[in-house]
């Protein structure tokens, strides 16, 4: 049998101003006088047909903009990030259950440390909202209504269906500096430890978990042109939504 303490837990949260431009872009800044773009987190928006009265949304619906009617809006708003581990440590258990060709409790392991991963990220965002940010200090929600997401705002991910396109994980880690936690990326955008979670806080009391859905070509060629990126490149990495 083997014995002690596995697996060691980690994260980092940050708070940062920020508004919306272009209407489906977020500009996230350095500090409070909003002079300096930390980064722009390009987003996608839902194009499927819906009945009257229905919008089509966009994460970037739900930060304040920064001009309304060519003008300053003057509403400063505020956007909250995170990355959260509780991977660190398990390669060398891993090597060990390996080595005693114990498949199924190196598999056993990785499920473990993906369920703390989501409870630590799932207890941060109830600090965010109580404490850290604040934005709902007297939250006083049952445990089924947590699970039912009853409470204010939200915490999306990149690569999940409200946003799609993972390559904003790299200004998400530069920005907390999550390697100083342990965390890191791959060339393809995936987190390490692999029982890891990040994303983004949102605190508008409208704000919701959707899908973007199918998107056309119009806007995969707008995103384009937007983010500077190449279309074809694009279009492989937003293949699922074309």
């Amino acid at each position: 049998m083997l014995y002690g303490r596995w697996l060691t837990a980690n994260g980092v949260v940050g708070f940062l101003p920020a508004n919306t431009v272009n209407d489906d872009d977020i500009e996230v800044y350095t500090d409070e006088t909003r002079t300096e773009v930390a980064f722009t987190w390009r987003n996608l928006r839902q194009q499927t047909a819906k009945r009257d009265g229905v919008g089509n949304k966009c994460l970037a619906d739900f930060i304040a903009p920064k001009f309304i009617d060519g003008k300053p809006s003057g509403i400063a708003d505020y956007i909250g990030m995170f990355a959260v581990t509780a991977g660190l440590g398990i390669e060398k258990k891993l090597a060990d259950f390996t080595k005693l060709l114990d498949d199924y409790s190196a598999i056993m392991l990785k499920a473990i440390a993906d369920r703390l991963a989501e409870s630590f990220a799932e207890c941060l965002h109830a600090r965010v909202r109580r404490d850290l940010w604040g934005y709902a200090a007297d939250e006083a929600l049952s445990n089924d209504e947590l699970i039912a997401e009853k409470y204010r705002g939200i915490r999306p991910a990149p690569g999940y269906p409200a946003c799609p396109e993972h390559t904003v994980k790299r200004a998400l880690f530069d920005t907390l500096r999550a390697q100083d936690i342990g965390m890191g990326l791959t060339e393809h955008f995936a987190m390490m430890p692999a029982s890891s979670v990040s994303g983004f806080y949102f605190s508008h009391p409208l704000a919701d978990y959707f899908a973007v859905g199918r998107i056309g070509e119009d806007q995969l060629k707008d995103y384009a042109a937007r983010a500077a990126r190449d279309e074809e490149e694009l279009r492989r990495v937003l293949a699922p939504v074309l």
